[in-house]
């Protein structure tokens, strides 16, 4: 009879600790920016903050959507269609800062790259160009804040 009880409660646990780690990886949703004047679509957390500041040459626009998703897009016009090329100076200027210390994702139109900024402290980051018609979008993680590399890697393919 203890034997059955404690298989009954096994199952119980085991039941109960897997529908909790599978509710706390909460899936991104497709987010429409066309009502912000911002003709993209995102995957983004549910309830995910959206601002736009018009500085009239550039458009900045932030997505927060809690403490794992912080995404910058700087919208400009587009002076050349060579995402290559872009995407060649985005790569040279982060280069050029000081806690650069490598690239861990290189593709078409971006890549994801590691900051050190002390021998125990890693911050993780990335770049990703988009074209359309005459616009250019510039994306990266939000200016302030320290994420993982698994947090950087699904902010990436949500703007993909």
């Amino acid at each position: 009879m203890k034997r059955v009880f404690w298989n009954i409660a096994l199952v119980f646990i085991f039941f109960a600790l897997f529908s909790s780690c599978s509710s706390g990886d909460k899936e991104n949703k497709a987010l429409d920016l066309m009502s912000y004047g911002v003709p993209l679509k995102v995957k983004a957390p549910e309830g995910t903050v959206v601002k736009v500041k018009d500085m009239s040459i550039y458009k900045d626009i932030t997505l927060k959507g809690g403490k794992d998703y912080f995404i910058q897009i700087i919208s400009t016009s587009a002076t050349t269609n060579d995402i290559g090329k872009i995407k060649a100076e985005r790569l040279k200027e982060v280069k050029e800062n000081p806690f650069f210390h490598n690239v861990i994702l290189d593709e078409k139109n971006g890549f994801v790259f590691e900051k050190k900024i002390n021998d125990t402290t890693f911050n993780y980051d990335f770049r990703y160009i988009k074209i359309q018609g005459d616009n250019q979008f510039s994306f990266q993680t939000g200016l302030f804040g320290l994420f993982t590399k698994d947090q950087v890697l699904k902010m990436y393919e949500s703007v993909k």
